[in-house]
This record gives structure tokens, C-alpha cells and sequence, in this order.
């Protein structure tokens, strides 16, 4: 998202450019959901795409206790929207013959009149800045800063989408309108609406996407979560269809034991459960003579702040503006790096803050923020909201 956002602001502002897509097939977010925040918007707008079907308007924020009993109630304007949806978006606006598809970095070479990559195949491709925006397993970021590295958080989600249609009309009147929440002990499951399948947003063809974060200890059950059910351990993820059913078994009992009866009603409706782990990642750098960062590839903070996509969007404006400013491209680059570090941390620390009660394990610094953030007022208030940034 962040190369793509990067590519269609440098072209609009005069430059050639080429993406280079490691996968080879389409990409997908694995029906993820995010909040349409309002940097999004303004950087689709700026690029003359189209925002008015973006995704679901929701009003309203609802907390539920484990007896299903609603508790809270606030107004929380906002459009949710899908990866897939956003992602699209993007990609057909980019020209095709300059997106290419399965092409491996290898190495980066550089020197005062500008950059190459180098890739698996032995193609050498020359320009004058590179942009890695190859997200949280970034090629780029290992060869310039092979220090930085994601550092799991303490906890997974589980993620789900169920059919609209599929709901029960108590469960659909409950939370499906709704970005719905639930706080068992040292947990939080939400909901809210997305697109259905190829953007459907017609009434009754939405979808419904849950997150559960629950505590995972790093050395125990995480390794058996990542256990896949061929017995193959993965390391900072595992692809949906390989959780093994034992994982699964447990995750809906565990729904059905310590869930508002609506979500644990939800719960058994996903038909295939994704897990991830969560990560922080934080770099020292995001300029390394000719080459930049971007989005995932800086830095990760956890989906908490709903950020990731806006954090993209950001960060490729700030490049571009800077690359318009600077005529020295390497002076242009460490511009950005001064302007975007800093958004970068504010993120991941108040993503942290947020999350630090979800924890298996805590500092005495992130026991007290846990201590505020796992009030409900305060949950409802500042979950996927940006508001820290301006104050």
C-alpha cells in the first residue's frame, strides 16, 4: 500500500516510476479490515480517486459485558473500510506495464549519481532514489538496517469475517451496525462492518469483521499456535488454512466461555479463522543515502491505533514533498526522515500504551497504562482514533 501511495504521488508530480512486487500472484489482505481515517481520504482525494464508495459509514460505538448486557454507548463517526478495497483502488490507478510482478531483491548498490537493485534473477535496475515499502519483513530494511527487527508484543488476534446474511437477527441487531466491543479479562474482542465480496456494500451482502486479542507467552503458546497442523512450526505467522484444528477447537471454546453471548455467536459463524501475532517495530533510520522507507517497513504499531494504511499514506507524501523541495535527492531523503521519525514513534508508543494490558507480560511503566486503557469509557474513546497526533 505504502509503495503504491508512493508511486502514484511521485508519478503525479513528474517522476518515472517502477514498482517491483516480490509475489508473483495478486496480493491480498486476507479480508483485513481498517478504518477509513481521514488521512486516507485526503491522500485518494489528492490523487483524483474516488472516495465516495470506499466503504461502510458507522455512527456509533457499543460495549457489551460477558453477560451480553450493553453497557456503553458513544458517537464514533467513521467508514470502515477493507485492505482489498483500498489496495484496488491504488493498483488499477498505477500503470501495469510499470508494475512488476514477482521479482526478488537481492542487494542495493549506490553511489552519488544513484541507486540500483539488484534481484534474484540477475536484473539490475538503476534509478535515482529507492523506496522500500515492502512492509514488516521488509528485503530493503534488512540490507540497510539489518538491526531493526519486529518485536512480538506479548499477544495474537484472531480474526474473522462472517456473511451478513449469516448473522441470527439478534446478533445482526446487537453489534452488526455497530463497531461492537467486548473486554473479558486481559482481552478485547471488536467488531464493525466492511464490504462484502468484491466491494458489495448493498444492505444485507456486508460482511462483519472480528479482531480477538488474547495473551500468548512467546516461548510456549505461541510456538504451539504457529504449529501447523501438519506439525511444521512457522515463525511470525502461518497461513490461514495450516492453523491446525486443535488451535481452532480451543479459540471457539474459549469464545463461547469468556465472550458477550453475541460475539461468542459470531465466533462459531467464521468459517476460517486467521491468526496474527502482534508486533511492534520501531527504526532508528528511514534514510540511508539514496534509499528510503515507508509504511510497514519503518515501523509497526500495533492495530490498535488503526493506523497502518493512513501511517503509509503519510509517510509517501512527506517523501514526495521533500523530493520536490530538495534537488539533492540524498538531502531530500534525510528531510523526510527528520519529519516522519518522529510520527513514526508517536505511533508505535501510543499503539504499545494501548495495547499493554493485552499483554502476557508487562514492565511496571506498561502495567500503569494498562491500568487506564483497559477502561471501557477509555476503549471506546480511543481505539482506532488519531486524536494523540494533534494534541
Amino acid at each position: 500500500m505504502g509503495g503504491l501511495f508512493a508511486g502514484l504521488m511521485l508519478r503525479a508530480a513528474g517522476w518515472q516510476v517502477d514498482i517491483f512486487e516480490k509475489v508473483e500472484g495478486e496480493l491480498s489482505g486476507r479480508g483485513a479490515g481498517i478504518v477509513a481515517q481521514p488521512e486516507i481520504l485526503a491522500a485518494l482525494r489528492g490523487l483524483g480517486l474516488e472516495t465516495g464508495q470506499l466503504g461502510v459509514p458507522v455512527q456509533k460505538r457499543r460495549m457489551f459485558d460477558a453477560t451480553g448486557r450493553l453497557t456503553l454507548e458513544t458517537d464514533c463517526p467513521q467508514v470502515m473500510t477493507a485492505w482489498e478495497r483500498v489496495y484496488r483502488l491504488l493498483r488499477e490507478a498505477f500503470a501495469a506495464e510499470q508494475y512488476h510482478r514477482g521479482r526478488s531483491l537481492m542487494a542495493i548498490a549506490q553511489d552519488p549519481d544513484g541507486v540500483s537493485a539488484i534481484f534474484a534473477d540477475g536484473a539490475r535496475v538503476t534509478g535515482d532514489v529507492l523506496i522500500g515499502a515492502d512492509g514488516i519483513r521488509s528485503t530493503v530494511r534488512a540490507i540497510c538496517a539489518p538491526d531493526a527487527e519486529p518485536l512480538y508484543a506479548g499477544y495474537v488476534a484472531w480474526r474473522g469475517l462472517i456473511a451478513e446474511g449469516a448473522m441470527p437477527p439478534q446478533v445482526h441487531r446487537d453489534i452488526f451496525p455497530y463497531m461492537a466491543f467486548c473486554l473479558p479479562p486481559g482481552e478485547q474482542m471488536l467488531g464493525y462492518p466492511v464490504a462484502g465480496p468484491d466491494n458489495d456494500l448493498r444492505p444485507g451482502h456486508l460482511r462483519y469483521n472480528l479482531v480477538w486479542y488474547r495473551p500468548a507467552d512467546e516461548q510456549t503458546e505461541l510456538v504451539s499456535l504457529l504449529t501447523d497442523r501438519n506439525g511444521a512450526r512457522h515463525t511470525q505467522s502461518i497461513p490461514p488454512p495450516l492453523i491446525s484444528n486443535a488451535s481452532i477447537g480451543a479459540m471457539r471454546e474459549a469464545a463461547a466461555r469468556l465472550l458477550a453471548p453475541q460475539f461468542a455467536e459470531a465466533v462459531s459463524l467464521v468459517e476460517q479463522p486467521i491468526l496474527q501475532p502482534i508486533f511492534d517495530l520501531e527504526s532508528r533510520r528511514m534514510a540511508f543515502g539514496r534509499v528510503a522507507l515507508v509504511g510497514d517497513a519503518a515501523f509497526v504499531a500495533r492495530p490498535h491505533v488503526g493506523a497502518g494504511v493512513a501511517k503509509a499514506a503519510g509517510d509517501a507524501s512527506a517523501l514526495v514533498a521533500a523530493l520536490e523541495a530538495t534537488p539533492d535527492v540524498a538531502g531530500a531523503l534525510q528531510h523526510y526522515q527528520a519529519v516522519r521519525l518522529l510520527q513514526g514513534r508517536r505511533m508505535v508508543q501510543r499503539a504499545r500504551h494501548l495495547g499493554a494490558y493485552l499483554q502476557a507480560s508487562r514492565s511496571s511503566d506498561e502495567a500503569a497504562h494498562a491500568m487506564r486503557h483497559a477502561v471501557a469509557e477509555n476503549v471506546l474513546e480511543e481505539t482506532a482514533t488519531l486524536d494523540f497526533l494533534y494534541a
